[in-house]
């Protein structure tokens, strides 16, 4: 797994743009145990850093994380930040679990303003949904290649918008990258 050069388009330009990046846990593994409780596969392992050093250097420095409570989403989170040149403020989410679309743009619309990059570290079909959900445009074929190979463990997606985040709602954002360790 290497780490492709990320776009640079995705730096905020104006005083109220905001980034969402919403990061799918890495690949699990699937014990005798609660949903819940499953643990990061070895490979999942292996490619959350690659995960991490890619939101690097992308130049994307969250102001802040919701992590699910999961162990396989905590597991990640924990991997991909040691990756990042700083440490964000962290939320252990409950809600991000089995979340809904409207689940998670009710999350969103809670975001203090102050924030301007925000990292989700959620699950499918969740993840997916919301970068369709907020992609009212895309850079070039970002849409079409997130549409067309699904939102596998590790993908990345990259959604620029403006504005206050209480008013996230559909099609207010902009698909500027989406990416996957299997690239």
């Amino acid at each position: 797994m290497s780490v492709a050069e990320p776009s640079r388009e995705s730096t905020p330009g104006t005083p109220d743009s905001r980034r969402i990046v919403l990061v799918r846990h890495a690949k699990a593994d699937w014990p005798e145990v609660a949903d819940h409780d499953r643990p990061l596969a070895e490979r999942g392992r292996k490619e959350a850093p690659v995960v991490g050093r890619w939101i690097a250097a992308s130049g994307i420095n969250p102001d802040l994380t919701l992590c699910s409570t999961s162990v396989r989403t905590r597991e990640t989170w924990k991997l991909v930040v040691h990756e990042l040149p700083h440490r964000p403020r962290t939320v252990y989410e409950d809600r991000l679990y089995e979340a809904t679309l409207g689940d998670l743009l009710a999350l969103l619309r809670e975001t203090p303003d102050e924030v301007r990059d925000l990292l989700v570290v959620g699950h499918n079909p969740g993840m997916h949904a919301l970068a369709d959900a907020l992609a009212g445009s895309a850079e070039g074929d970002t849409l079409a290649r997130m549409n067309r190979g699904g939102y596998p463990t590790g993908a990345v997606a990259v959604v620029g918008l403006t504005g206050a985040w209480k008013a996230v709602e559909h099609g207010v954002g902009r698909l500027l990258q989406y990416w996957t360790p299997h690239d």
